[in-house]
């Protein structure tokens, strides 16, 4: 197998669909011989924010000497950015030997229960975050979190970013019902960590909390990040990224007598994280900014409206929109299309994309002074913003994936590794 026929593998497991449940994804681990009960985990569930978390726990941990590993998901560009050890993608030719490894694996299962991508993309990352010997793996969930395939671990923390709406039909169409599912990483006895502050989502992680005997600490930037860290720069823009800061030296601390960390460690880590795609504002020449953000539900467009009103006040943005059309679209176009004299709708790379022009019949109702235009692609319209001053890409992780591409911001691998983030929908 070469690594173009791993990547080859891994694509055709996106016809297995997304399948929600643990039974796959334990009798995987266990034929790779149950990597998980080697390594320490702090595992991170949330609607938005999660994976900036988790970058910043990762920075932290690295600064203080620690060799972390960091699972996270959908990746940008590339495959391996989804699993890494000290900030390094996988090598391709693990990816091959792994790949390699769970194929064999998977001729134990039939094919009404044959694992999805994900499933089998998690059991990979276990393996390979055992035999780097990692000191600490921080693990993201895929969706939701009680019957998401990473929640076969036991951590020494439960983090919940916040509870938003953000994939329904999978997690419910209650923040209450939603707040179950990412609630569901909670193990007996482990601390949990939430900055959520709405009561309903609220009351029902601390009742998860509770009965399972797991001391439950809500984080607010003021009571969490002392003089030290507050004067670190942080390098991820957004006030949004001060709670998600507050969040992870929460979890530091929580952990400290565990997993000891100095605060010079702390203030490091958060002064070197990178996590590229949020809020991430390239400078291409004198008096023009582009924004890429892969806001992609409406908390998330509520969030870069706030920083583009925090960081180019009064200006009239130039948008490039595309977004999937399972999204709450609508809601996002809300949000953002008030803010920009010219809207330039793209098709994203994927069969879910939304029609732009269906997207820009909306958009000429809610804001109909500005210049709204349908193109063919992304290149296209990145060609007709190229002089404007103020470009602002989003709508979906997908879409600022292809445009780090475009815009040679991240190297493209030898075949089209971003779509790997699409899969077939089947029936929970």
């Amino acid at each position: 197998m070469t690594y173009v026929d791993s990547i080859q593998f891994l694509y055709e497991l996106r016809m297995f669909g997304a399948k929600l449940g643990l039974e796959n994804t334990f009798k995987l681990a266990a034929l790779a011989g149950n990597p998980q009960d080697r390594l320490r985990f702090i595992h991170v569930a949330g609607t938005n924010g999660k994976g900036s978390t988790c970058a910043m726990l990762e920075s932290i941990y690295r600064a203080a000497g620690y060799k972390a590993g960091l699972y996270t998901s959908p990746h940008l560009v590339a495959f391996g950015e989804r699993i890494q050890v000290d900030r390094q993608l996988i090598a391709e030719a693990d990816v091959v030997r792994l790949a390699e490894e769970m194929q064999r694996f998977l001729s134990e299962f039939s094919s009404a229960s044959h694992p999805t991508f994900f499933e089998v993309v998690t059991v990979m990352a276990l393996r390979y975050f055992a035999e780097r010997q990692c000191d600490l793996v921080i693990w993201e969930t895929g969706m939701g979190g009680r019957l998401d395939a990473t929640n076969i671990v036991r951590p020494l923390a439960s983090v919940i970013t916040n509870i938003q709406f953000d994939h329904e039909k999978w997690l419910g169409e209650t923040l209450s019902k939603i707040a179950v599912e990412k609630g569901g990483i909670i193990k007996p006895g482990v601390p949990v960590l939430t900055s959520e502050t709405k009561p309903e989502p609220l009351a029902v992680l601390r009742k998860i909390a509770d009965e399972n005997q797991s001391p439950f600490i809500q984080v607010s930037i003021s009571h969490s990040i002392s003089e030290l860290e507050e004067s670190a720069e942080l390098p991820l823009l957004g006030d949004h990224q001060r709670v998600n800061a507050a969040l992870a030296v929460a979890t530091v601390r929580e952990l400290s007598n565990i997993v000891p960390v100095s605060p010079a460690a702390i203030q490091t880590g958060l002064a070197q994280v990178h996590w590229p795609g949020r809020l991430q504002i390239l400078r291409p020449g004198p008096g023009r900014a582009i924004v890429l953000d892969s806001a992609h539900n409406p908390a998330g467009a509520e969030v870069l409206r706030a920083a583009l009103q925090k960081y180019f006040p009064g200006a009239l943005v130039t948008l490039v929109f595309g977004v999937l059309r399972d999204k709450d679209w609508s809601a996002m176009c809300q949000i953002l299309v008030p803010l920009a004299g010219r809207v330039c709708l793209a098709p994203v790379g994927s069969d879910r994309t939304a029609d732009p022009q269906v997207l820009r019949e909306v958009c000429l109702t809610l804001n109909p002074y500005a210049e709204v235009l349908a193109c063919a692609s992304l290149s296209d319209a990145l060609t007709r913003v190229a002089n404007d001053p103020v470009v602002v890409i989003t709508g979906s992780v997908h879409f600022v994936g292809e445009a780090m591409e475009a815009l040679n911001i991240s190297p493209a691998p030898r075949q089209n590794e971003r779509a790997l983030n699409e899969w077939i929908t089947t029936a929970r």
